[in-house]
C-alpha cells in the first residue's frame, strides 16, 4: 500500500498566441480587423461579457491529473470533454509494474483527525489485502476491482475547449465542490488566470482553501 499526493500537469501553450487566434476567428462574425497588438484584450472582454462564448471554443487545453476515484466520477460528468482514464478493469495492481501495491490518495481533509485517519488506513489495507487474495486465486482485474475504494489513486488525461473549461472551473472551484476536486481545479484556474487573463480572470474560487493542499502543478511540453 502506498499513499500518494495529487499532481496536475498542464500541456505548455502560448496564451497570447491563443487569444489572438480567437480574436481573428471572432472578428469574422463582424467582418472587422485586428487594430493593434493588444486589441485582443478588449475584443475578448466584450465577447465574454456579452455571453458569445462559442468563439473561445476554437482553442483547447489538455491536462494530466492524479486524483482519487471519487473525483473521477464527478469530473467525468462534464460531457463536452475528452477523457482517457486509468482503467481498473485492465490494470492489475498485483503485478510488478505497479510495484505489487495499490496507491491510495492521501485523505488530506481528515489529516487532523487521528481516529478517522486510523480507520481510513485500516480500510485501505484491508481492501488491498483482499484484492491481492482474489488476484492470487486467478481472478482478473475487472473482478478484483469490486474491492477497490473511492480513495484509489487514478490518473486522468483530460482535454476541453476554453469555453468548457470556464464552465468546469466555475463549478469545481467553488466551496461546494468536493475537496479532492478543488485540489487540482483551483491551481489550474490560477494558472489560467495568469496565462489567459482575458478569458479566466472573472471566475471566482474558494479562497479559503489551504494552498498547502493544492496539487502540485507542472507545465510540460507533452502530456
Amino acid at each position: 500500500m502506498k499513499i500518494v499526493k495529487p499532481y496536475i500537469n498542464v500541456e505548455k501553450f502560448d496564451g497570447v498566441k491563443m487569444m489572438k487566434k480567437i480574436e481573428r476567428a471572432g472578428r469574422t462574425c463582424y467582418k472587422s480587423h485586428v487594430t493593434s497588438e493588444d486589441s485582443y484584450k478588449k475584443f475578448l472582454a466584450n465577447i465574454i461579457s456579452s455571453g458569445h462564448e462559442s468563439v473561445i471554443e476554437h482553442e483547447k487545453i489538455t491536462i494530466r491529473v492524479l486524483t482519487d476515484r471519487g473525483a473521477l466520477w464527478d469530473i467525468t460528468r462534464h460531457r463536452i470533454t475528452s477523457f482517457s482514464v486509468e482503467s481498473s478493469r485492465y490494470c492489475n495492481y498485483s503485478k510488478d509494474r505497479f510495484e505489487k501495491q495499490i496507491k491510495f490518495m492521501e485523505p488530506f481533509y481528515i489529516k487532523n483527525d487521528e481516529q478517522a485517519l486510523k480507520e481510513w488506513t485500516e480500510t485501505m489495507e484491508t481492501a488491498e489485502k483482499n484484492y491481492f487474495k482474489l488476484a492470487e486465486q486467478g481472478y482478473k482485474p475487472d473482478v478484483c476491482r469490486m474491492l477497490l475504494p473511492t480513495s484509489l489513486a487514478t490518473e486522468i488525461v483530460m482535454t476541453a475547449n476554453l469555453r468548457e473549461w470556464r464552465h468546469i472551473l466555475t463549478l469545481r472551484c467553488s466551496d461546494r465542490a468536493h475537496p479532492t476536486i478543488r485540489q487540482f481545479t483551483i491551481p489550474l484556474l490560477l494558472h489560467l488566470k495568469e496565462e489567459l487573463p482575458e478569458i479566466f480572470s472573472d471566475i471566482p474560487y474558494d479562497e479559503n482553501f489551504d494552498p498547502k493542499d493544492y496539487a502540485k502543478l507542472e507545465v510540460i511540453d507533452e502530456i
